[in-house]
């Protein structure tokens, strides 16, 4: 009987233990391409403001921004500024309207340079966020034996 408590308890603190090592492991959300695309865009007080025309990448393959087409002009909005809802479709960023109103916009003939500093400052700025440091691929290392 005692050997029986004995493997339960250790059994029951082994489950703990894993269910307490799981929940500390970070969660990764990965989209596709096409989730993303087409997607609507919505400012506070579930205002639309446009759907996701495009997406830009860095060097390194990393997704930057999203291109947003709000009738004709497009807005260029970091990556981190979206919290996505998959299944709806929909992502949100937390923008009022007035905020909304002063963010510059371009046209497909006028594309801007994404990764001048400046611009970059300028753009996560609106959105309350900083730049995180851009991850550019180098020349390959060659190893000699």
């Amino acid at each position: 009987m005692m050997s029986t408590i004995l493997r339960t308890g250790a059994l029951t603190a082994c489950l703990l233990g894993a269910s307490f090592a799981s929940a500390a492991e970070p969660i990764s959300t990965h989209y596709r391409a096409k989730q993303v695309l087409g997607t609507k865009i919505m400012i506070q007080g579930d205002t639309a403001i446009g759907t996701v025309d495009d997406l830009v990448f860095d060097d390194a393959g990393n997704l930057e921004y999203l291109i947003v087409d709000s009738g004709g002009k497009l807005v260029t909005v970091p990556f981190e500024a979206a919290k996505f809802n998959i299944e709806k479709r929909t992502a949100v960023l937390a923008l009022t309207s007035e905020q909304y109103k002063v963010i510059p916009t371009f046209t497909v003939t006028t594309y801007p340079s994404f990764y001048a500093p400046t611009y970059r400052a300028e753009v996560y700025k609106y959105y309350g966020l900083t730049p995180r440091e851009l991850r550019r691929l180098g020349a390959p290392v060659i190893i000699r034996p």
